[in-house]
């Protein structure tokens, strides 16, 4: 993995509601008037209107629950590549940030770059999430580059609740380019995953950015 950009840029999200209003309005009748007799007597004929029906009960919209706020990441679903496991912080090195160059630690795990955002209301920041993947056996990030798809789910959880996320873009990057790359722009409530290419593990990595469902 590699540095970043500072160049800002922005993700928002609408959420729509409608009430529906049921209202029935008022209907007027009157009486048929009876027969006169023959001598045609005038007859007076009352009317007395209808009583307007009470109006149905509003319908009031469903309530969206509340976001969980930013907290650290402590579990990562990704149910389209059979991924569910733990998540460990990283903190990359004064070095590392130095020479844009950061080396998650030789395990199957996946990790969080504690430097840069965290997922949920109120995020500052894109949340980055890596790991390796592995040539010669499987492992959970190999899946990144061969069972996933534009469309799919990730789930993350986190100290304050669990967050829905859609891919939405899926490329392979030379590593020795990827500090150059636009993943590093600040994009708050973005989430970046990062592995290794399993078709070229020495030579690129993938990259899957997500946005939270809506």
């Amino acid at each position: 993995m590699t540095g970043r950009r500072c160049r800002a840029a922005r993700w928002t999200g609408l959420a729509l509601s409608a009430a529906l209003i049921v209202t029935a309005s008022s209907v007027a009748g009157a009486a048929s008037p009876p027969p006169v007799t023959f001598e045609r007597q005038a007859v007076a004929v009352a009317y007395v209107p209808a009583q307007p029906a009470a109006p149905e009960a509003t319908v009031a919209p469903p309530v969206p629950a509340a976001e969980p706020a930013a907290s650290p990441p402590g579990w990562l679903t990704v149910e389209a590549a059979g991924i569910d496991q733990s998540i460990l912080p990283l903190t990359p090195s004064a070095e590392e940030f130095a020479t844009q160059s950061i080396v998650p630690p030789l395990t199957e795990d996946a990790y969080w770059l504690t430097s840069f955002g965290s997922p949920g209301s109120g995020s500052e920041d894109t949340t980055y999430l890596t790991g390796h993947s592995w040539e010669g056996k499987d492992a959970p990030f190999n899946r990144l580059s061969t069972d996933t798809e534009v469309g799919d789910s990730i789930q993350l959880t986190t100290e304050t609740g669990v967050l829905d996320y859609v891919i939405d873009s899926i490329t392979t990057l030379d590593k020795d380019t990827l500090k150059d790359s636009e993943i590093w722009d600040i994009v708050p409530n973005r989430l970046v995953v990062i592995s290794c290419y399993t078709e070229d593990i020495w030579g690129k990595n993938v990259v899957i950015t997500a946005t939270p469902a809506e």
